[in-house]
């Protein structure tokens, strides 16, 4: 936004006044034409032991809201070219958290409504006293300690779900934490199962990372990408001359993991010669590189995962029986994100923090489009809920994530459903709205008014509509 033609920049730098004490203290950033209204404004924020920052120019107030953590911005609506909105919208972009109070002239109603639309905390009329003027910097004040206070808590709330880096408060994931504390304390194999983007590589890096050969390597092994070819090699080591381009003798990854934890992630892909080779290595504690001669003792812990049905996988002759029942010493299950659907809203706090810090930008979601997300099965679980937030937050244009950012998928907006014919069509709105509805009840345990506040409409009109759909346990009771 170009403001050298709007507004001409003061050549002296803007006043910085307060006492600078070691507690926080409010920062007020005044911008208006108006020397007079800037001065009054000065003082008023002094006498309540606040910064204060006056200037009339734009490019001034942009720096002062980056370099400065602005608290409160007074804000003249009716600056030159109608530069006002652009600026609020950018002033909210940039700091969130920041209270901007709008100044208009008495008798402006519409330029009120707008401002107060366009994401302002409150609106101040001129002319205004100073009492006036001091009420609305302590409403917007006490209104910011409140929101900083509730987002502490919900942050509190949050870390207390995590445990070393894994997200969950389902009871699903209480008892994955108590397993996963007493494997750590153990030295037998561990086999994690769950279905792919579960996190069974994090599971295992808690328990590697838990033990006491935390200060060892942990080396992570994706069975399923090695090269058939050459999966022995990487796993076993070579030397030099064994086959074609081998230069050098190279160690294998059980070998380069001594002391410390193997992590076979899929070993259900390995083919089934390497499979008794690594269960010889796994009960003889050594390994013999390809082209050698000799077996070059290791001492490892092996963390094995897979998202395939090992017992079903034995039964049909694709995985070893004695190779199951090796690494089946102690097994973690991790439930998918749909079984656990009350963790989505602390994954999702979690994402955001974590897009906030990386784009230095205060990000936050909608009800309607949390909602949204606590109706989606994600067949791709916590990888894809990460994906889709960091898609949202790079495409989305404000610091709010609204169920129109929302991939196509997530909304249902263009899922598919079979016919009895076998056809596939397109659901209608009035069938997504009733999914969604009637998803919601089911996932709160019939709790309709949480159901409404999530989804984003009134409890009259959720009452309106489980009438039209006829739903069973309505039943004419108060929501």
């Amino acid at each position: 936004m170009s403001t050298a033609t709007a507004v001409t920049p003061t050549t002296v730098p803007p006043p910085i006044v307060g006492p600078d004490e070691n507690p926080p203290v409010p920062e007020l950033l005044v911008i208006d034409n108006d020397r007079i209204v800037r001065e009054a404004c000065r003082e008023a924020a002094c006498s309540l032991g606040w910064r204060a920052n006056v200037t009339e120019s734009i490019d001034q107030a942009i720096w002062l809201a980056d370099s400065r953590g602005i608290d409160v911005v007074l804000l003249d609506w009716n600056l030159p070219n109608g530069l006002a909105p652009e600026l609020l919208r950018q002033l909210k972009n940039r700091r969130r958290e920041c209270g901007v109070v709008v100044l208009v002239h008495d008798d402006d109603i519409r330029s009120a409504v707008a401002a107060m639309r366009a994401g302002a905390f409150d609106c101040l009329a001129k002319p205004f006293g100073l009492r006036e003027l001091k009420s609305v910097l302590e409403n917007v004040s006490e209104h910011l300690r409140q929101s900083a206070e509730k987002q502490d808590s919900k942050r509190a709330n949050r870390c207390a779900h995590v445990f070393a880096g894994i997200v969950g408060a389902a009871p699903e994931m209480e008892m994955l934490y108590r397993i996963i504390d007493k494997a750590a304390k153990s030295v037998h194999p561990v086999l994690i199962l769950g279905e792919s983007g579960t996190g069974k590589e994090l599971v295992a890096r808690s328990i590697h990372f838990s033990g006491p050969f935390r200060d060892k390597p942990f080396i992570p092994v994706d069975c399923g990408s090695l090269v058939p070819s050459l999966v022995e090699s990487e796993l076993f080591g070579h030397v030099k001359g064994a086959f074609t381009g081998a230069v050098q003798t190279k160690p294998g990854l059980l070998s380069m993991a001594e002391g410390g934890t193997v992590f076979l992630d899929e070993v259900g892909e390995l083919p089934l010669d390497l499979q008794s080779k690594l269960l010889r290595a796994i009960q003889e504690r050594e390994v013999r590189p390809v082209g050698s001669t000799k077996s070059i003792p290791i001492h490892v812990r092996i963390l094995a995962a897979t998202n395939r049905d090992l017992e079903e996988a034995v039964g049909k002759g694709e995985f070893r029986c004695d190779l199951y029942f090796r690494l089946n010493v102690l097994t973690l299950r991790i439930a998918p994100l749909r079984e656990r659907r009350q963790d989505i809203p602390l994954l999702v706090t979690g994402f955001l923090e974590r897009e906030t810090k990386r784009a230095n930008r205060a990000y936050e979601i909608s009800d309607d489009a949390l909602a949204a997300m606590m109706a989606y099965d994600w067949p791709g679980n916590v990888r894809e809920l990460k994906n889709c937030i960091e898609q949202c937050c790079a495409l989305n244009s404000g610091p709010t994530i609204h169920i129109t950012d929302l991939p196509n998928s997530v909304t249902g907006e263009q899922k598919l459903a079979s016919s009895e014919t076998g056809q596939s069509r397109i659901l209608s709105m009035a069938d997504v709205e009733q999914r969604a509805i009637l998803g919601a009840i089911e996932q709160l345990n019939g709790d309709k008014l949480k159901a409404a506040k999530l989804l984003g409409i009134g409890k009259t009109t959720l009452y309106r509509k489980l009438k039209t759909y006829r739903y069973a346990d309505y039943a004419g009771s108060k929501i």
